[in-house]
């Protein structure tokens, strides 16, 4: 029923065209001067008609041709796609640029940029990586920030941390809250670049962040502690500072204890490596604080004794107490304790240490012979350990 209507509305149409060029005798003028052209109505109508209609032509063409290349672009970037997880990088560089160069929406042109800048980069040729990027960010600025993003990610994976932090920097001039995947990376930059004291900043944003790996964040605030209390090793008046500026829960921390601890011991400051040590093993018995108790001496070495004996009331049987009690008691010339603690240590848990330990007691008491016995074992003891590592 509606194609008979149409057909009769085109004759209707057509009748009425015939009708109006039939009766209509009218002209059209065109002056141009000197010149002047005449034209009958139906004829400048005809004309009017050819020219719409050829121009109709053309546009439907050029639409079409660029539908064809449009298409041809989309597969190719497929193709180019298929072939990069497929790790035919030299194939899928290839591809993704010819997608990169035909491609018409600045989204694609910056996704098959993005593709053939991965695939030109796990093949090692940076220059080609580098170009392709350049050349989107002006072919494509709607995609900057994801070609940035590439860019940096990419630098950091060639180690060139310097480059990285400089196209952020471009990043971050944008403005606007930054995502957690772009502070990962700054992250990341900061951490080979060694600015620990930014790693600390960007830690503590993260912090706050949802689907953040807490552990990682955790080891990484460590770790930036850790450097900066040995970058600061060699000044005591900075290092004091330091630790003090640290939260009560990471001064708990044994490992950054130890570090601080050793320095200060280094610098001649046994007094505040002490405190720093006995704030800890009040908390818990840190293996190698136990250890480094020992050879952080001070005049009153009672004082330690005590706190060690406490110490070991808690955690009875414990061979790392045992022996730092056996060398104090040693230093105390307290003989008798000192051979009781170290044979003590030495019944739960045998090793170098706690066998040079005894030889020294026994040199000082003088028992050569007992002396030499311990020499032999913790040598023996010591080789043993050389050959399984």
């Amino acid at each position: 029923m509606r194609l008979v209507l149409w057909m009769l509305a085109l004759f209707a149409a057509a009748a009425a065209i015939v009708l109006t060029a039939y009766y209509n005798t009218g002209s059209v003028l065109f002056t141009v001067p000197p010149y002047k052209v005449e034209l009958a109505f139906n004829t400048f109508i005809l004309v009017l008609l050819s020219i719409f209609i050829l121009f109709y032509i053309v546009l439907r063409t050029l639409a079409g041709l660029s539908g064809m290349r449009n298409k041809k672009a989309e597969q190719l970037a497929w193709s180019g796609l298929k072939a990069f997880f497929e790790t035919r990088y030299d194939q899928a560089a290839t591809i993704a640029e010819k997608a990169f160069r035909l491609a018409d929406k600045p989204i694609s042109k910056a996704l098959n940029a993005v593709l053939a800048a991965r695939s030109a980069h796990q093949l090692g040729n940076y220059v080609q990586r580098d170009h392709l990027l350049a050349s989107a960010k002006e072919q494509a600025p709607a995609g900057r920030a994801l070609l940035l993003i590439t860019e940096v990610e990419l630098l950091l994976d060639e180690g060139r941390h310097a480059a990285a932090l400089a196209a952020l920097q471009s990043l971050y001039s944008t403005g606007g809250l930054q995502s957690t995947a772009i502070l990962l990376l700054e992250l990341k930059a900061r951490q080979m670049a060694g600015h620990w004291d930014s790693v600390l900043e960007l830690t503590e944003v993260l912090e706050n962040r949802s689907l953040v790996d807490r552990a990682y964040i955790n080891k990484l605030k460590h770790r930036a502690h850790l450097e900066n209390i040995r970058s600061n090793a060699r000044d005591i008046a900075l290092l004091r500072k330091y630790w003090s500026n640290l939260s009560s829960q990471e001064k708990l921390d044994g490992g950054l204890a130890v570090a601080a601890a050793r320095a200060m011991i280094a610098q001649g400051d046994n007094a505040s490596a002490q405190k720093i040590i006995e704030n800890s093993l009040d908390v818990r018995p840190y293996p190698e604080l136990v250890a480094l108790y020992a050879d952080c001496r001070s005049s009153v070495v009672s004082w330690q004794i005590q706190r060690a004996e406490s110490w070991l009331a808690k955690h009875p049987n414990n061979a790392g107490l045992l022996l730092t009690l056996g060398k104090l008691c040693t230093y105390g010339e307290l003989w008798g304790k000192a051979q009781s603690y170290l044979e003590a240590s030495l019944s739960i848990e045998s090793g170098y240490p706690v066998h040079l330990a005894l030889a020294q007691l026994f040199e000082k008491l003088k028992k050569p012979e007992a002396a030499s016995e311990h020499y032999r074992k913790g040598l023996d003891f010591a080789l043993k350990q050389i050959g399984t590592a």
